[in-house]
Parts: C-alpha cells; sequence; structure tokens
C-alpha cells in the first residue's frame, strides 16, 4: 500500500531541516504544517493535550536528522515507509509492551516458550532487535544498549498488548488518569512490586523445585531460589512514547575471573556471577514442562481456589529476603487452604465437626493436598517458630536454612496441589471441607 502523498511531502520538508534545526521544533513552519495534517486525518481535527509531543517521539523514533543530529551518518530513509510508519501509530488501537527481567545469577536453565513469555539466553543480535537498538540510540545521544554484555545472562521476556488511548494524544499520560478525589495514601492489597503480567509468568517459574536442586548438605548456606529478579525494563513499540535509557549490565551481579594466557601468564576478566546448582538445563525444562500443562488447564484468575492472595504471596516470598520471606511462605499457606470459618462456627459446613483450631485445620488440609501425612506437623512447627518471632518470647529466634527450605517447600508444593484441584472447578468451601476431612487424622496430638 503506497503511502499518502502529502503525508510525504510534509515529512520531507522535516527531513529537509538541517542538524541542529531550530531552537523549538514544534514551533516550526514544517511541524505545525505535520501537526495539522495529522489532526485532520486521524484526529477528527481535534488538537489534544500532548499531542505535540507524541508526534516529536515519534520523529525521534524514526530518525528525524535535526532531532538527531549526534548520529551524523544517518542513511536517508526510505520517505514513504517513513510515512507508513507514522500513519500506523496514529491508527493503532493497541501496542505491544515488552518487559525484560533479567534472571541475574542463573546457572543453567533451558530456552523455554510459555504462553505470553520466553525465557532463555539470547545472543547480541538478538537483543539489539528485542531492545529496538537504533531506536534507542536515537533517543539517547551518548547512551548505546551494551547487548555483548546483557546477552551473557538469561532472561525472561513478557509480552501483553496494551490499548492505546483516544482522548490524549500523549500516550504515556491522560488525564483520566489523574487521580482527582482520590486518596493518594491508599493502599490497594495485594499489589505487586511488578506488572501483573511479569508476577504470572513469575508464579509459573516458581512451581518448580528450585530448593531441591540448589540444597546441598555440605552447604553452609543455600539460596534455593536459583536465580534472582532484581528489576524489569519496561519498553513498548508505541513510536509516540518516549523510551527508558537502555539498561546498563553493571546493575547485573558480575564476578572477576583470572584464566591462564600462558604458562605463568594470567589474565583477568569478569564474568556473570551464578547461584550453582545440580540441575542441568534438561532437567529445568523437563520440569517447567510438566508443570505448565496443568497450569494452562486452569485459569488462576477465575478459578475459586485462586480467589485468596496465593499468587501474590508465593511471588512475594521469592522477592523477599530475611524474615519476609518465610512469613510471606507461611501467608501463602494459609492463603490457600484458609478460610473464614475456621474463624466462626456458624460458617461451617453441615458435617464439619472437627474440634480443631484455624491452625491445625490449616494443617491438616494441606497434609491432605500434598499427600504428605508429615507436612501437619512440619507446618505447626514453622507456624510456632514465626510465633516466636512476632511475640517476641524470650527463646532464640534464629531460623535455620532447613526451616527456611521447608517454608518454601511446602508452600511451592501446596501451589501445585491447588493447580491440580482447580481441575475439577469444585467450589472452595467443598474443597477445603474435603481436604479436611482427609487431612485431620494426619494432626499430631494436641499439646
Amino acid at each position: 500500500m503506497s503511502a499518502d502523498k502529502s503525508l510525504v511531502a510534509s515529512l520531507q520538508a522535516l527531513w529537509d531541516i538541517p542538524p541542529p534545526g531550530p531552537q523549538n521544533l514544534w514551533s516550526s513552519r514544517e511541524f505545525v504544517a505535520l501537526k495539522e495534517l495529522l489532526t485532520k486525518r486521524y484526529r477528527s481535527g481535534k488538537s489534544t493535550f500532548g499531542l505535540e509531543a507524541s508526534i516529536g517521539n515519534a520523529l525521534r523514533s524514526l530518525g528525524l536528522p535535526c532531532s538527531t543530529p549526534h548520529l551524523l551518518s544517518q542513511t536517508k530513509p526510505d520517505m514513504d515507509k517513513v510515512a507508513t510508519a507514522l500513519a500506523y501509530e496514529f491508527q493503532r488501537t493497541t501496542t505491544r509492551r515488552r518487559y525484560f527481567c533479567p534472571l541475574d545469577m542463573a546457572d543453567e536453565l533451558p530456552s523455554f516458550q510459555f504462553g505470553n513469555a520466553r525465557m532463555g539466553r539470547f545472543a547480541a543480535t538478538e537483543l539489539e532487535v528485542l531492545f529496538n537498538a537504533s531506536r534507542l540510540e536515537r533517543c539517547y545521544p551518548g547512551i548505546r544498549l551494551d547487548a555483548q554484555r546483557l546477552s551473557k545472562f538469561h532472561w525472561m521476556v513478557v509480552e501483553e498488548d496494551i490499548s492505546v488511548r483516544d482522548e490524549s494524544g500523549n500516550r504515556q499520560f491522560s488525564w483520566l488518569d489523574f487521580p482527582f478525589g482520590k486518596d493518594l495514601g491508599e493502599i490497594v492489597p495485594h499489589s505487586g512490586r511488578f506488572p501483573a503480567a511479569v508476577e504470572r509468568a513469575l508464579f509459573f517459574l516458581l512451581l518448580a523445585p528450585w530448593e531441591d536442586w540448589a540444597e546441598m548438605a555440605e552447604m553452609a548456606e543455600v539460596d534455593w531460589r536459583s536465580f534472582r529478579l532484581p528489576w524489569i525494563y519496561t519498553l513498548d513499540d508505541d513510536l509516540c512514547a518516549f523510551p527508558p535509557p537502555p539498561p546498563p549490565p553493571e546493575r547485573l551481579s558480575w564476578e572477576s575471573y583470572f584464566h591462564q594466557v600462558d604458562h605463568d601468564e594470567w589474565e583477568e576478566s569478569e564474568r556473570p556471577m551464578g547461584l550453582r546448582t545440580w540441575a542441568t538445563a534438561e532437567d529445568v525444562r523437563q520440569a517447567l514442562e510438566a508443570r505448565w500443562a496443568p497450569l494452562q488447564a486452569v485459569s488462576t484468575q477465575a478459578s475459586e481456589l485462586f480467589s485468596t492472595p496465593v499468587e501474590h504471596f508465593l511471588v512475594r516470598a521469592f522477592l523477599s529476603d530475611g524474615i519476609d520471606e518465610v512469613m510471606a511462605h507461611l501467608i501463602m499457606i494459609e492463603a490457600a487452604f484458609g478460610a473464614e470459618a475456621d474463624h466462626r462456627r456458624k460458617l461451617r459446613l453441615t458435617g464439619d465437626n472437627h474440634d480443631e483450631s484455624p491452625t491445625r485445620r490449616v494443617a491438616a488440609r494441606l497434609s491432605a493436598a500434598i499427600v504428605q501425612p508429615g507436612a501437619a506437623k512440619e507446618y505447626l512447627d514453622l507456624y510456632d517458630m514465626r510465633c516466636t518471632y512476632v511475640h517476641g518470647r524470650s527463646e532464640s529466634r534464629i531460623i535455620s536454612t532447613q526451616q527456611r527450605v521447608l517454608a518454601r517447600r511446602l508452600a511451592r508444593e501446596a501451589a501445585n496441589a491447588l493447580v491440580g484441584l482447580a481441575q475439577a472447578q469444585q467450589s472452595r468451601d467443598i474443597v477445603l471441607f474435603d481436604l479436611l476431612n482427609r487431612g485431620v487424622a494426619n494432626l499430631p496430638p494436641k499439646p
């Protein structure tokens, strides 16, 4: 399809402006003419707030010479293609948002695609395409994407489509988003640290037995995670939105490395720091494949069994350290198998005559769900340890590596059990009642 000739001519006039261009590009005759043309063609003649910024961002992303004077040797573009790209930006209804999640300190991971996410190690040339390195170079003079060093790490890349707002010319801001009359200090329960699409993908990865792969008897300390997610980089393919600066590799974990280049000569370099595990990439791939099919079969967003913040606290534990990590795992188990009826007898189903405390009822359900009778006592012991911390008893409150890893393991197995139980599509009350009936025999004697 040929580009609009009027649009091509208007863009050509802008491209003919020699660098560094006018002091105020937006007020120039060429820019005003382009703005009027775009307003008439695609915005019903309405010039909305932020339209100049959106056009300016798009022109810079497309390589307008007077907006990118730091690039002295630019190839003259095909103006038909430039016009087609700009017209597309003003007609599209969705943009593609891409979240780059560095799996810092990862050892061996496979290439694996799941839903709208994929993980693996990408070559420098692949990262340049994914990050749209040429666009970033146009937008950030003197800053280049160091794809070569970033390619030494494993990544999880998550994508989602975002609706384009019609009420504002600036797609990064809308007056409708401004919280007039809103309590600016309010807390939204279970709001994640990262976007929901990223946390859903991370929840799936956390269903794998990382703690088993990381745990070694001879280690004084163990980090069950096998990788860290210190930050994410968000990039839209929307040319009208200004991209964030490319992420520096220095924000990831490196260590010094010495290698011998001659019999008496050593050379120092650096390499990514890793959390060593005994699992191979194939071990990880098989574990993820086994868990992806069941998770695909259920929608955790629609299932009653995930109506409580199970996903939130499993991810929160991964992103936390110390006592916060252990507490989040225990809260996740309580969210999975606790019920309001545990505290209010009047709400219990007919036939629920078990005279047990709310904590023991959670322990019973957990042991039945993961089919491990001993898990009831393990959970109760961990809960007692939690109470020791919360209520400030005088005895020692040191949390051992074994307790830390056990809390993670029970939480992970509980989450996997919920995925399996959700296949039956029964109500949460019925599922919890059945688990209690089957698990109450696993409870240790009351003290």
